[in-house]
């Protein structure tokens, strides 16, 4: 199975893995699944982190792209059309992209995010 992982959960995994659940912590160590993580949450992540909303490892690119259990997932074309039929449901655009880049690319998104699900999309819940 494909697993897209949601910015916060990136964030999680690096910071504190104890509020990932074990089924989705075991989803995402297992041999028979591809971990995907997006340039979109890096992008939002930088985006939150100049704001002075969050702060993060300087190195955490380099974590992601060293990280041999993931895979970063460039933006498409596709992806970023998809997103013109997508219902209007949600306003938040790195949510968007995620939530298209998992159904252009078939994978699961592992977030808890809750309200995605109205999407369409498959989620493994946090």
């Amino acid at each position: 199975m494909k697993l897209l992982i949601d910015t916060h959960v990136i964030l999680w995994g690096y910071d504190e893995p104890e509020r990932i659940s074990r089924s989705a912590s075991r989803a995402m160590a297992s041999t028979e699944n591809e971990c995907f993580v997006s340039v979109a949450s890096l992008w939002e992540i930088a985006i939150k982190v100049r704001k002075g909303q969050l702060s993060t490892r300087e190195d955490l690119p380099a974590r992601i792209a060293a990280n041999p259990q993931l895979t970063l997932l460039p933006i498409a074309v596709e992806h970023a059309w998809r997103i013109r039929r997508l219902p209007r449901l949600h306003g938040d655009p790195f949510d968007l992209l995620l939530i298209s880049q998992a159904l252009v690319e078939q994978m699961m998104l592992v977030t808890h995010d809750s309200a995605m699900t109205a999407y369409g999309v498959p989620i493994l819940a946090t």
